[in-house]
């Protein structure tokens, strides 16, 4: 049996049986809990396979890979299912999955006036030009288990289209991975989403929806007509850690990445920065980085530093407010740190403007363990970080992705050695 269990109620899904996406208990009147789905880990460190494909090399760290196994189905089943979906991704997208490069970065670190090492893990590269695309890829291969080995589940799935809210990486990996596996997608963006992101949905055959601000209406409303849809009997298939459970697992494919290049060269950082808009990239590194070190890949955590922007820092606010505050607790009363931003987020990093961190307790779970904190940026630091990192390094990043850099610029005594994620391709 594999067991998603909500950190908020307790309550527990049988993934075979019932889909572990937004927890059975939540969206009661009145209700004040902070709902997120968590697969219960194996006692006994997996295995790390040899392949160069994370959803190959990292499979038993998989519970999609262990539910499989648990169903009946034959070892060389996984390989087909990822094979299948790595080929057609490839066909589509140009690239399936890949280890991603992680390396020092001299020049970087010495034009920002930094005596320590910068280490840059690079996700311009991956599946749809950024790191989004691991969390569904674990979505989906869960999905393709559930059919494959014909759970109860699985019964009807595919007469539902696949629903997510996104103003632009998500929903580009949303609609290459969808348009691999063959399965239609509905896409809530919002008016001032990219020109070449709207071209390319419709390439790859996304249904687009354009939600504006409505007056009076309170949080970002591309969520609220995803949530409007998911209700309709659409899948969530976002990377919100609240509506599906499995799609910050799949992110952990490159918290394991980073883990397995810090043991190689023997060196762990001092700190972490990472961009945090919803939070399914901070959550997925926590999370991943702690099963590292708890399989003995890593002696210590870095410091887990979320960075946001003044134009939006939900996660910020809800720190402050936590100081001195029992976690467990603080998941039953969600309303007293976690609620929408309420002025219109505006920043050059407009894809961490998420009006909520929808997996803020994840990431305060993670910061606790590891002696980290937030920092807010503001926007002479975001463009500062962007251009450096254009001029420093060779990767094409956007503002958005280099957004963890302006961190390290705002709150350089972090650490002397110093990790960041590039992900997000300028477009």
């Amino acid at each position: 049996m594999v067991t998603f269990r909500c950190h908020g109620c307790g309550a527990e899904v049988d993934a075979a049986q019932r889909l572990p996406f937004r927890c059975p208990n939540a969206g009661a009147a009145g209700d004040d809990v902070d709902h997120v789905l968590v697969v219960e880990t194996e006692a006994a460190p997996p295995p790390i396979g040899p392949e160069a494909d994370p959803f190959l090399r990292y499979r038993a760290w998989l519970s999609p890979y262990r539910l499989a196994r648990a169903a009946g189905l034959p070892e060389s089943a996984w390989g087909d299912l990822v094979g299948e979906l790595d080929r057609a991704l490839t066909a589509i997208d140009g690239r399936g999955f890949r280890i991603t490069p992680m390396a020092e970065r001299r020049e970087l670190a010495d034009a920002l006036g930094r005596s320590g090492a910068l280490w840059v893990k690079d996700e311009t590269g991956n599946v749809s030009g950024s790191h989004k695309a691991r969390h569904l890829m674990g979505v989906m291969l869960y999905l393709r288990v559930l059919k494959a080995a014909r759970l109860p589940a699985g019964e009807g799935l595919h007469a539902r289209r696949l629903a997510i809210a996104s103003c632009g990486n998500a929903a580009l990996a949303a609609a290459v991975i969808a348009r691999a596996a063959d399965w239609p997608l509905d896409v809530f963006i919002p008016p001032d989403a990219d020109a070449t992101v709207k071209a390319r949905l419709n390439d790859l055959g996304a249904a687009i929806t354009i939600c504006d601000r409505l007056a009076g209406e309170v949080g970002d409303p591309c969520y609220l007509r995803f949530r409007d849809a998911v209700a309709a009997g659409a899948l969530p298939f976002g990377v919100q850690g609240t509506d599906n459970g499995l799609a910050i697992e799949g992110g952990r494919t490159l918290a394991f990445e980073m883990a397995e290049e810090f043991s190689r060269i023997g060196a762990v950082p001092d700190a972490m920065f990472v961009q945090v808009g919803g939070g399914a990239l901070a959550s997925a590194l926590a999370q991943g980085l702690a099963i590292a070190r708890t399989n003995g890949l890593i002696p210590s955590l870095p410091k887990l530093i979320a960075v946001q922007t003044a134009g939006c820092a939900p996660l910020a606010r809800a720190w402050e407010r936590l100081a001195g505050i029992d976690l467990d607790a603080a998941a039953k009363t969600r309303s007293r740190f976690m609620w929408a931003w309420e002025a219109t987020p505006a920043s050059l990093a407009h894809g961490i403007l998420d009006d909520e961190t929808y997996d803020w307790w994840a990431i305060a779970e993670g910061m606790r363990a590891s002696g980290g904190s937030t920092v807010v940026v503001d926007e002479a630091q975001v463009a500062a970080a962007h251009a450096a990192g254009r001029r420093y390094t060779d990767i094409a990043a956007s503002a958005t992705g280099t957004a963890g850099l302006a961190g390290v610029i705002a709150k350089p005594e972090a650490g002397r050695n110093i990790a960041v994620i590039f992900s997000g391709v300028e477009r």
